[in-house]
């Protein structure tokens, strides 16, 4: 690879450490990443010690062991999920643990697999987490998600690439750009992007609209939001004040719908990478809020098990908007990755709301946050709704109604 290389990956350290998690001195980090991004997390950890990390805590994963498991282990293996695990990561968030997430897995990593078996383990996983992701979602520490190729994954985005290390590099610029590493002090590019996001979730804010409807082909579409709502987008905010920037890349700005307020039918416009398995081209149909239908050409199985883990998982979560010509979509790049694709298109999310998009959220129980709207659930998957063809409508509280996307973009 070369010195521009180095320099970038140096570069894409320093910004995950510095704006992704923010650490702070005497802080412990935790980062979650894959054998195929040693070099990549090892420069992380040396960030982070440089940046006046107390620990870092890495916990290594491989794609190969992991899917050796699911093609070898016994049933009752896919019920279970490490309740030590599970504590440990509660406890270092209590402790203000900050936590990075590098996601390399290839997007058919379980292909062929059981789809009981994914399912299942979902499941264990989605109920023993439950504490720690609450306090993921009402942003009590700072976390933060990036990607880093491995060559599977890297093979899927790029086939017509020569070699497995074309498509490596290939990826790696792609991410690089998708970024804002390419850039020559991508601090400041980072700075600036916050403040466009914030310029967007400002004028949202005060128009309040009651709801939003959505028109594209296949899809129409009408999500009430709830009293209270809150649009957010780019930097986040962490129990103690520190800034943090949950996904990088990111060009959403997002809030949550009314549980019961989701209406009509929407259709998927890129493929959703989930459970190590592609679900592509599907329609979902809601009515009060509730999926009643799924149909896909690719991965239905796998989609209905989704929305059938638990009772929150028949409800959305989340709204977002992207501009069709955001970078990443621009870029014309299909990353089969969510942390990629969610921010070259609209969006929703099945599954659990985020507290921090509603007054006050970040302080309410879960019961107090179900009874203003917000919906529950041990899972949250985005899918990909958004193109050069969709309208969306915002409606005001008298019933009338003002143009908030035309032809996959800002309308004002």
């Amino acid at each position: 690879m070369s010195t521009n290389f180095k320099q970038n990956l140096e570069k894409y350290a320093d910004l995950a450490v510095r704006v992704g998690v923010n650490v702070q001195k005497g802080q412990t980090l935790v980062v979650n990443g894959s054998l195929d991004a040693a070099e990549f997390v090892r420069l992380v950890v040396k960030k982070a010690y440089e940046a006046g990390a107390k620990h870092v805590n890495v916990n290594w994963n491989d794609d190969t062991v992991n899917r050796l498991k699911y093609e070898l282990a016994p049933d009752e293996a896919f019920h279970e999920f490490p309740h030590w695990k599970a504590k440990e990561m509660e406890e270092l968030a209590e402790n203000g643990a900050a936590f990075m997430s590098i996601v390399s897995s290839s997007p058919d990593l379980l292909k062929g697999v059981d789809p009981e078996r994914i399912s299942n383990f979902q499941k264990a996983a989605g109920q023993a987490l439950t504490k720690y992701r609450q306090y993921v979602q009402s942003d009590k520490m700072s976390w933060t998600v990036v990607a880093a190729p491995s060559e599977k994954w890297a093979a899927k985005v790029f086939p017509d690439a020569s070699s497995s290390e074309e498509q490596v590099e290939k990826l790696w610029e792609a991410i690089f750009k998708a970024v804002r590493v390419d850039q020559e002090d991508p601090l400041e590019a980072w700075n600036k992007h916050n403040e466009n996001l914030h310029e967007k979730v400002e004028y949202l804010n005060e128009k309040n609209y009651q709801k939003l409807h959505y028109t594209a082909p296949g899809t129409d579409l009408t999500i009430e939001l709830p009293k209270g709502y809150t649009w957010v987008g780019a930097g986040s905010v962490n129990a103690n004040g520190e800034n943090f920037m949950a996904n990088m890349p990111t060009e959403e700005v997002f809030t949550v719908p009314k549980k019961t307020g989701v209406n009509g039918h929407v259709a998927s416009t890129k493929p959703l990478s989930y459970g190590g398995n592609i679900i592509d081209n599907f329609t979902v149909t809601f009515e009060n809020g509730r999926i009643v239908d799924v149909k896909a050409e690719e991965g239905e199985d796998i989609l209905k098990r989704l929305v059938e883990t638990d009772e929150g998982s028949h409800y959305l979560g989340e709204i977002a908007l992207v501009p069709h010509q955001s970078p990443i979509s621009q870029s014309n790049v299909l990353f089969y990755n969510t942390l990629f694709d969610e921010n070259a298109s609209n969006h929703l999310a099945i599954g659990n709301a985020y507290a921090f998009c509603i007054e006050g959220g970040k302080n309410m129980s879960q019961e107090e946050l179900e009874k203003n709207g917000l919906n529950n659930s041990i899972t949250h998957v985005d899918f990909m709704i958004g193109s050069a063809e969709m309208d969306i409508d915002g409606i005001k509280e008298d019933g009338s109604s003002e143009p908030v996307f035309r032809k996959g973009n800002w309308a004002f």
